[in-house]
């Protein structure tokens, strides 16, 4: 059969935060003869974007931190807006951030002046946490939907919104580094990609180095968007942790035998890398207040949920604090307790990846097969 797709396929593509821009420059590298525009980071960067600005504006998490950031994200809303109309792309692929993402569809959707254009996203939002309805949200904008799990499907399928499950990319390359021999002293902080997270999270993390003190050695991956506040908040630490950047963070996280992480994509990463992990988080008390009235699942990390059981330790909210994180880093270290969480982390591995494919080559695959006539 011959294939008859255009050869000038444009897809704007837009990441709001470091993991999806990991995840879309996997995705354009899928791709290769696709002209991409459209706003990531330096690892979109790399794969040959020219963000529209920078992806740092859109990092912000938590109901009242984005209405303290609502001027900059109305103004790159409407920047986004108005290059999508400028392009007249053939897609237009958005990646996690379901906020920024929806406002942005659906500002455009309004303006009814691309016709043929397609609008996809990646990562299906968590509305079994947040309220099933609200997949009917997504599926009166969307016109495809890539999730991770299948178990997500049924909430939007149920609404008429297409969805393909590809597995969990992050899963891709990581196989190598589980049977990694861990140094029984590298104890790995992960504050987050997040500017607010990272504020609230540092100064405990300070505080917990300085609890367990010399018989360790800290460790502290950055990102690009908190690279430099980092390196100046811990000139002035008694302990100060080696730092380094997130392109050697899977060799750290390889040789870590303890991981304390800001809740996120990041604990996926630790949980397939078999990784013993203390998961953390600290947000705006009156988001935390929220999230406790609405939120309708039991745990924040990935990996509990799909295990339905507690497998990382999680310290929310007021337990986020120093002395509980250095009382389970001291549980972890105790070989039973260790051999535990890593035989449940062993049984996890089914749910991260689908018949062995690659997530990212799934997408690129169906997005080009989609645009075949």
């Amino acid at each position: 059969m011959t294939n008859t797709r255009k050869k000038n396929l444009k897809i704007f593509i837009i990441a709001g935060e470091v993991s999806g821009d990991i995840l879309g420059a996997k995705i354009m590298r899928e791709m290769p003869d696709v002209d991409f525009v459209g706003v990531g980071g330096q690892y979109m960067t790399r794969a040959g974007l020219k963000s529209l600005f920078p992806m740092s504006d859109l990092s912000v998490m938590g109901v009242f931190e984005v209405l303290g950031h609502a001027g900059t994200l109305i103004k790159r809303i409407k920047q986004t807006v108005l290059a999508i109309i400028k392009e007249k792309p053939d897609i237009v692929l958005t990646i996690d951030s379901p906020g920024f993402a929806k406002s942005v569809v659906k500002s455009v959707q309004k303006q009814g002046v691309l016709g043929t254009t397609k609008f996809y996203h990646v990562v299906a939002p968590q509305v079994w946490a947040w309220g099933a309805s609200r997949a009917g949200k997504y599926a009166k904008i969307f016109d495809k939907l890539y999730a991770f799990f299948d178990f997500e499907k049924p909430y939007f399928e149920k609404y008429g919104l297409p969805v393909v499950a590809v597995g969990h990319p992050i899963s891709d390359g990581l196989e190598k580094y589980k049977k990694t021999v861990k140094d029984k002293k590298i104890i790995t902080f992960i504050p987050g990609s997040r500017m607010n997270e990272v504020k609230k999270l540092l100064p405990i993390f300070r505080k917990t180095i300085d609890k367990l003190g010399s018989n360790y050695k800290f460790f502290m991956p950055t990102v690009e968007t908190t690279d430099e506040y980092i390196r100046k908040n811990i000139q002035n630490w008694k302990i100060k942790p080696d730092l380094v950047s997130s392109d050697k963070r899977y060799e750290l996280y390889a040789n870590t035998y303890i991981a304390v992480a800001a809740s996120g994509t990041v604990s996926a990463e630790l949980a397939i890398m078999h990784i013993p992990t203390i998961v953390v988080y600290k947000m705006n008390l009156l988001t935390m207040l929220l999230a406790h009235l609405l939120v309708r699942v039991k745990w924040v990390s990935l990996v509990n949920i799909l295990m339905n059981k507690t497998v990382f330790p999680e310290l929310l909210g007021r337990k986020a604090n120093s002395n509980d994180i250095a009382k389970n880093i001291k549980k972890l270290s105790l070989m039973q307790n260790r051999t535990k969480i890593i035989d449940e982390l062993k049984r996890a591995d089914k749910h991260w990846t689908r018949c062995g494919h690659n997530a990212t080559e799934l997408i690129a695959k169906d997005i080009l097969t989609s645009t075949t006539k």
